[in-house]
């Protein structure tokens, strides 16, 4: 459904009852990504996922850059549009993560608990820096499906290249549908990204942190890293078997049994 806010006309999922869990979705992907999560979750909870400015049918002024603070402030306005009473679960993954850590610093008085799945607090290397600059510039000279089939072989498993092709083959037909002047955007945005480590200090909500055992863009040793910078709260981590950067999509059970089980101590 459409739904319109102070920052422009998203396009969200909006289904279930009970506690609110808003789902930010990675790049380059839209809303879609997480339709297996929310079929799975909403019969015990209510799953919120927006499809972020200048991705899926999702209508925002795509004249605004992207960042991923403004995305943070993007998913506040669709919240305060939908009216959600109480405090809410946000959670997201790979670039959503981004935005959920950004999210939780900048509105942490309306959390109830954060997830945060195949992501990063430390600032990116030189070598990562030049990957997302290379990127940038394959996509602008108009070869997105050489960058999005470079970027599936980096993500994916050994498992799920070998023993899930339709998976490979879904997640690609997803991230084609994208616009390459959007896919550029969120490079940029992802390339200029804010420090996020030391905003983890400051949550006081509990939280989860899944990582796919074989991500090697956000690796567990990352994700470890997350969880000591949130030492101060009761922080779960989950490493998924078999899974790779998009853990949701290639161990969808696993995922979901992590983030069920997680909602059901707050």
């Amino acid at each position: 459904m459409e739904i319109e806010t102070t920052r422009g006309r998203f396009d969200v999922i909006d289904e279930g009852k009970g506690t609110t869990l808003v789902l930010v979705h990675g790049f380059p992907f839209d809303a879609g990504a997480w339709r297996a999560d929310v079929t799975a979750l909403s019969p015990r909870m209510r799953v919120i996922a927006p499809t972020m400015r200048g991705f899926g049918a999702t209508r925002a002024d795509a004249s605004e850059p992207l960042t991923i603070d403004g995305m943070a402030d993007d998913v506040a306005a669709i919240v305060a549009a939908i009216d959600v009473p109480g405090p809410i679960v946000i959670g997201g993954i790979s670039m959503g993560g981004y935005v959920a850590m950004a999210f939780a610093r900048k509105y942490g008085e309306v959390l109830r608990g954060v997830i945060l799945a195949d992501t990063a607090g430390e600032p990116d290397d030189e070598a990562a820096l030049a990957a997302l600059e290379q990127g940038i510039a394959q996509v602008e000279r108009g070869d997105l499906s050489g960058f999005v089939d470079g970027f599936l072989e980096s993500v994916l498993s050994p498992d799920t290249r070998s023993e899930s092709p339709a998976v490979a083959k879904q997640m690609r037909d997803m991230m084609m549908k994208a616009k390459p002047a959007s896919v550029a955007s969120a490079l940029r945005a992802l390339h200029d990204k804010p420090e996020a480590m030391s905003g983890l200090s400051e949550v006081s909500v509990p939280a989860l942190v899944i990582v796919g055992e074989h991500d090697v863009t956000t690796p567990p040793a990352a994700a470890k890293a997350l969880v000591a910078a949130m030492a101060e709260t009761r922080t779960q981590l989950v490493i998924i078997p078999k899974a790779g950067h998009f853990s949701n999509l290639e161990q969808p059970a696993a995922f979901c049994k992590a983030v069920t089980s997680f909602i059901a101590t707050l």
